[in-house]
Formats: structure tokens, sequence, C-alpha cells
């Protein structure tokens, strides 16, 4: 199975279009049969599953080994729920021997619809009926069902923009890429619109924390010159001059650089022109790498690495024999930045190291960047960089991979002919510059400052806590005990922000908020003051 799902991510398509699996069985069931049913009716059905956002069952059956590793499979999070309150959902196809062993007439539907309704408590259909497992010679002792929000509950959440891009087009991620979570340059965030003070969601009045781009973006000039490009959409594109004036931006040769759409094209590509035997990916992080390589046909191996660590590296081992990293860094969600030193601890003979860089240029100084140690590592290194943070360009499909020659020409073997478009190939030209630099660098050192006037405000609370790490990204992460609730009382406030629990390693205790100008930021601790203070 496809291991992480996206956002990749809040307002994120997976929260929308996407679906859930419900999932009954019986006490010790076969964890292969659990999987095996969960894989063939997702196949059989024709679904995806990156479209899976949510595995769901029964609390009573929250520990089984087949749940837990069905789940696991997937790379989603795990939602459990009393028999009573799965009792209460009517399903088409109730069983009364059910009925009579556990108090409700079907766990696998009754869960499924449940799981996909939240967090507003939407109607939900389902997609697949309840199926039961197969097993020779024996009994079944699992059952399965599929369910996705219902097309009017659909219509009304994309109708109130809570999944629309922002004009600079982010989302996630959850990115988010293929449809959510995504990270790096496709995060299922959720949404968002630009402008100062945080963005509004289109037409919905919401305040975007969700989305993890710079607000404001992209800016002025850099609009007139994409306009201006348009002049010339007669003409193939030509990508040597951006291809240039990367390399020179980077202090590196043209042939160490491959320009591409956008960072999820790269991990394609990396995918499925490396062919890694055993891959190891470190999470929590963007999900859309892990997709890719799942989708390839690679083994993956995750590295979860845990909060009372600070989500830093070296806790957790690396598995030694994976010829394939993915590390992100700074980390989304975790908003940690690994030393560079620690990074390059993980290359090895005989290994790809790979580091996306999507959200350093926020970053002062784009420190830790491992772009200097480019030639100097044993093994291979691939750096990964977006303009999709810093100057709003989701929707334009721009990034670029920084390697070695040999790398950079093999992965470029898998590209088809002209995949980066004009405006693209200006965008990277013209974030190229000394100017541009500039601008993004004074961009970061004040999203720094922004960043540490938010969590001295988030200091002050009580149940909602900042994540016990030195952050350095745009966003943060946070902590609460019932952040489900939370989310949704701070949407009837006013404010979008991020789900946590679609990366793997984090529950469904954790969010993470986008940060924003002082006042935007003033707004939502009052907001969060008023809540705290009302529950006493």
């Amino acid at each position: 199975m496809s291991g992480g799902h996206r956002a990749g991510d809040a307002a994120g398509t997976e929260d929308l279009d996407g679906c859930v699996v419900g999932v009954g069985c019986c006490r010790d069931a076969d964890p292969a049969e659990i999987i095996g049913l969960v894989r063939q009716t997702l196949a059989g059905a024709g679904i995806t599953e990156r479209r899976v956002r949510a595995l769901a069952t029964a609390e009573l059956r929250a520990r089984e080994p087949g749940i837990l590793a069905a789940a696991e499979e997937l790379g989603v999070p795990l939602r459990c729920y009393p028999v009573r309150t799965l009792a209460t959902v009517e399903v088409p196809h109730p069983s009364a021997t059910t009925d009579t062993a556990l108090g409700t007439p079907s766990v696998a539907e009754a869960a499924a619809l449940l799981g996909a309704g939240e967090p507003y408590g939407d109607a939900a259909e389902l997609l697949v009926p309840k199926r039961k497992s197969a097993p020779a010679g024996r009994p079944s002792t699992a059952t399965c069902a599929v369910a996705q929000r219902a097309p009017a509950a659909l219509l009304r959440h994309h109708g109130d923009a809570e999944v629309r891009s922002s004009p600079a087009g982010p989302h996630g991620g959850t990115e988010g890429a293929r449809g959510p979570e995504s990270s790096g340059d496709e995060d299922s965030d959720g949404s968002g619109s630009g402008g100062s003070g945080g963005s509004a969601l289109g037409g919905s009045g919401l305040t975007d924390l969700a989305v993890n781009v710079r607000s404001g973006t992209p800016p002025a000039w850099l609009v007139e010159r994409l306009t201006a490009s348009l002049a010339g959409l007669a003409a193939y594109p030509d990508g040597r001059a951006a291809r240039r004036a990367v390399a020179r931006r980077h202090g590196l040769a043209q042939e160490q650089v491959l320009l591409t759409a956008g960072a999820a094209e790269a991990f394609v590509l990396l995918a499925r022109t490396l062919r890694a035997r055993r891959a190891a990916v470190v999470h929590p992080q963007f999900t859309e790498p892990e997709a890719a390589l799942r989708d390839a046909g690679t083994p993956v191996s995750r590295v979860l690495l845990r909060e009372h660590d600070g989500f830093r590296l070296g806790a957790v081992p690396v598995p030694e024999d994976a010829d394939l990293v993915v590390v992100g860094n700074p980390t989304n969600p975790t908003s940690v930045l690994h030393p560079a030193a620690e990074l390059a601890r993980l290359a090895a003979p005989g290994r790809t190291l790979v580091v996306d860089e999507a959200f350093i240029d926020a970053v002062p100084g784009e420190a830790e960047s491992l772009v200097p140690l480019l030639g100097r590592l044993p093994g291979r290194l691939v750096v990964l960089r977006s303009l999709t943070k810093t100057w709003g360009l989701a929707g334009l499909r721009i990034g670029y991979v920084l390697s070695d020659p040999r790398t950079v020409e093999l992965l470029g073997t898998g590209q088809p002919l002209w995949p980066v478009s004009s405006p693209a190939l200006v965008a990277a030209q013209a974030c190229s510059t000394p100017e541009a630099l500039a601008e993004a660098e004074a961009a970061a050192r004040t999203t720094a400052a922004h960043r540490e006037h938010l969590l001295r405000g988030l200091g002050g609370l009580t149940r909602l806590r900042p994540a016990r790490v030195a952050a350095r990204a745009p966003f943060v992460l946070v902590h609460h005990p019932d952040a489900p609730r939370l989310r949704a009382l701070l949407r009837e406030r006013g404010f979008a922000v991020r789900r946590a629990d679609t990366f793997p390693g984090l529950g469904r205790e954790w969010l993470r908020l986008a940060v924003r100008d002082p006042a935007t930021s003033d707004r939502l601790l009052h907001a969060l003051a008023e809540l705290e203070a009302r529950e006493g």
C-alpha cells in the first residue's frame, strides 16, 4: 500500500474529497487478512490509496494488530469510536449477529460514515458497502467499507473556499499534491489568498493560518515579470537562461541544476529513475516523497522522530541498508531545522541522501543548507528547492534539483519534453537575482520576529502549547488535548488552522499554525484565550 498520504494538507482537499476506510474485525484477527481485505476493497472499487485520509473502527478494536498495521500501511491516522456512537449511525447492511455481539449493526459501515463526515458533522455516503474477507477454509474475521462526504457537503465546503488555493496557489498536504498532504511545495494546507495580516479564505471570511506561504505574495514586481512573459507563449520554452541563473545563485555549475515542475515532480523523478532497493523517510514530514516512492514500488521504512527528543535526528537510527534517505529541512510540520552536520552524517557510500529544502529560504541566511556540501559527502547528495513558499507560486509549478552532474542528467531522462513552462522559467530567473535574494532574506528575518511574537503569546496559554522544539520555519506545531474540537471552534471564530494528524508520527492532538504579522497573531491569541476562559 502507498504509505504517506497527502499532505501533504486544515482546509485541505484530503479533508473534503478524500475517503475513509471503515474496518471491523474479530478479536485477534489475522493482520494479513485485514490488510489484504483493505487492499482488495480499494483496488476493486478503483480507489487509489492516495485518496484515503483515515482508517476508522470501534474503540474496542483500537489495539488490534491488524487494524494498526492497516493504518500504518496506508500512512493515515486511525479514528476510533465508542460502540454506542457507532450504534447511532444508520447503515444500509446491518448484521443482527454483529449487533448482538457488539451493540452496533456494522462497525465497518458505521465507522466509515462517521469518519467521512468529520470534522464538521457532514452527511456521508458509502462508496463501497461492507465487504467480508474470504480466507481459504475458514470463516471471515474482518469487514471493510469505504465512505466519503456526500456531494452536497463537498459542494458546500468547496463553495466556501475551504480548499481553495491562494492566488499564489499553495493550499498543501497535505499535502496537496495529488490531492493532499503534500508539504514541501504541495502541502495540503488548506488555502490562502495573499494579503497582509493573514489571508482570508476567499469568500468565507476566514483568516488562513493553515497555508504555509508568505502572505502578500507574489509581489507586484514578480507579477509584472510573469505578465510580460505571456507575450512569448507562442515559442517553446527555453530553460537555459533560468538554469544558468539558478546555478549562479548557488555558486554551482549549470550541469548541477535541473528545473522541475515543482518539487512534486522531483520526488517522482527520484523514485522512478534512481530505483532504490530500500528507502527510509524521516517523519513527521511532507508525505509526498514517501507516496512517490511507494508508487514506484520501492519498499519504504519510516524513521519516526518524537517530541521528547525535540523531533531531532539521532535518537532514532536510520536503517543501515537504506540506499535512499529523505529528510526535510526545515521540516514540515515540526518547524525543526536540523544542523547540517547531523544531516551530513546520514550520507554514506552507495546511498542517496535527499534533503527537501522547500522552506530553507524562510530561514535567515539559509542556515544549515546542505548546498555547500554538494560534492563533499560520500554517496549521492540531492537537494530540492521550491519557489512556492517565499514567492507564492504553487500554481505556476516551479522548483529545482541541485546535485552532481551525473545525477542531474539521470533525473532529466525521466522528464517529458519542455517540462517547465515559459512563465515558470521567467520566475526561476527573476527569483534568483541579487535583488530578489535580498528581499527573501528580509522576509525571512521578519518572519523570524513574527514567529517569536506568536510563540510568546502561545506560552501564556494553558491547554494549548507549542511543540517542544526550536521552531525555525514559517509555521509552528502546537499540541492541544482536543485539537479537532479546537479547530472547529476556531473556525467558528474566523480562523482556519491546519490539522497535523495526517503527518505520520503525529496524532489528533496536533495542529499547525502559520506565522503571520503580530496583529493577526494577537487576534488568534485573543480567540484562544477566550476559549480557554470559557472552558474554565
